[in-house]
């Protein structure tokens, strides 16, 4: 049985997420100048070591993840919970305070909004996989009897 890798071949695609779907020139002769290292806060134990965390080198960001910090506080399913709303605005101002840009993604246009005016840089306001089943039931909606 061999167990050894020969070698990998990896396709070149110029239409992906990389590329923002092929809208950025010469992607492949310029990757290292479109990347970006976003590290991801999902817990208590990332929160208490924020300051640390956003300080490394190389870490351009700090993602705040509601869901799997909700859940990883006891509020599965509760990302709008109040106690983790409160985390969440203050994290904000702690990654902005060592001077890294701050991010958040929520599907709560609200919440998108006030993360917004307290200072995240990048936010994301939809799941692209929740967006096209929206979609595809509206589209399909129009064909039902």
């Amino acid at each position: 049985m061999v167990r050894a890798c020969v070698g990998v071949v990896r396709g070149v695609s110029g239409v992906t997420r990389a590329t923002r779907f092929g809208r950025v020139a010469n992607y492949g002769k310029r990757a290292e100048e479109e990347l970006c290292l976003l590290v991801q806060v999902e817990t208590q134990e990332a929160l208490d070591n924020l300051e640390a965390i956003a300080s490394v080198d190389g870490v351009d960001g700090v993602f705040i993840g509601p869901a799997d910090l909700a859940a990883s506080l006891g509020h599965i399913g509760q990302p709008g919970h109040p106690d983790v709303a409160a985390l969440i605005e203050s994290a904000i101002a702690r990654i902005k305070a060592t001077g890294k840009p701050a991010g958040i993604l929520t599907p709560d246009n609200a919440f998108a909004a006030r993360c917004i005016e307290l200072g995240t840089l990048f936010t994301a306001v939809g799941v692209d996989a929740a967006m096209l089943v929206k979609a595809t039931e509206a589209l399909a909606k129009q064909f039902k009897a």
